[in-house]
């Protein structure tokens, strides 16, 4: 059995300058050869959905992005360190306020 560990690849300083900051740009062109992002694994044991999923994904984000106005509950920065766990936690979470944009209250509404 080979197990993928895509948090290391991810984060390999070989590949990727300070690999440790977000900067989801350094996924949008190819680095080398071979995969540079492999979010749902590769090969015959990939994830069958990552098409519908990559879909869906956006799709939601930008539903909210349109429909609500976004605004942090405090005024310091967004601290983006990561916390351990399996699923890589924020450290401190996030908090945001969202309100409905006015032009989206009888779209919203008809759902």
């Amino acid at each position: 059995m080979l197990l993928v560990n895509t948090w290391a690849i991810h984060r390999d300083p070989k590949v990727w300058d300070d690999p440790t900051s977000f900067r989801p740009e350094r996924f949008e062109k190819p680095v080398g050869e071979g995969y540079n992002y492999i979010p749902f694994g590769m090969g015959k044991r990939q994830y069958p959905g990552t098409g519908l999923a990559n879909r869906e994904v956006g799709m939601a984000l930008a539903a909210m992005l349109q429909c609500f106005e976004w605004d942090r509950v405090s005024k310091k920065m967004v601290d983006l360190k990561e916390a351990k766990g399996l699923t890589m936690p924020k450290n401190e979470p996030l908090e945001a306020m969202c309100r409905t944009r006015e032009r989206m209250v009888n779209v919203l509404s008809k759902l």
